[in-house]
């Protein structure tokens, strides 16, 4: 009980800049705990999911590798999907070079590397604003605490307080919002890259075996 009041002491000492501050760290976690579960649930299953694949490949079973692409979730998946439904629907065509496969493959990895990558801006430009408000309170509260001096016409401890709490707090504020945004922006982009590379070597995977079949029909 007693953070709790120390903390609302906080808000309201810290001046009408403490609003915009809190609404950026309420609207940074939403975004970063659907971000977690987002890249969690896509990492999850993504290299067990490559190494069923490439041995239903191997032994040449299209029609299993398409439906266990189908029952997994993620981007990984949704590649190897996007390649092995062409892989099926083209059969005995042409286009033995595999461009066509490779068209699907790019045009669901631009898909999916978007809906990765979405939060991604609000993140970064709350872990830029946010030190930004901090700042802009910390300007409010000097100007505060001279008006101050200004009225009283006289440099007491307790006029300029007021100007100065005002300052640092919002600091303070922006600052600790800024700074796990920061962390938090830096390690989803370290899972999204780790991601990519899954998506390449799933998309390595399904070429691959346009060339394995090649081979058998030649």
């Amino acid at each position: 009980m007693g953070n709790q009041y120390e903390l609302l002491t906080l808000f309201t000492d810290g001046g009408f800049m403490m609003y915009p501050l809190v609404l950026c760290s309420l609207i940074a976690i939403g975004v970063m705990l659907a971000k977690a579960w987002t890249l969690w649930i896509a990492h999850r299953d993504s290299r067990k999911l490559l190494n069923e694949i490439e041995d239903l490949g191997v032994s040449g079973r299209l029609g299993e590798a398409i439906t266990t692409a189908e029952e997994t979730r993620g981007p990984v998946a949704a590649i190897l999907l996007a390649g092995l439904r062409r892989l099926r629907d083209r059969g005995s065509e042409a286009q033995s070079d595999g461009k066509d496969i490779q068209k699907a493959i790019a045009t669901t990895g631009v898909i999916e590397l978007d809906f990765l990558e979405r939060g991604l801006t609000v993140l970064g430009t709350i872990a830029n604003v946010a030190p930004m408000l901090g700042f802009l309170g910390t300007v409010i509260g000097m100007i505060l605490a001279f008006q101050a001096i200004e009225i009283a016409g006289q440099v007491e401890p307790g006029l300029v307080a007021g100007g100065i709490k005002v300052a640092l707090i919002t600091t303070a504020t922006g600052l600790s919002i800024a700074i796990p945004v920061n962390i938090g922006y830096n390690f989803f982009v370290t899972r999204i890259d780790r991601l990519i590379l899954d998506m390449e070597e799933g998309a390595q995977e399904v070429l691959g075996l346009i060339w394995d079949l090649e081979d058998r029909r030649a």
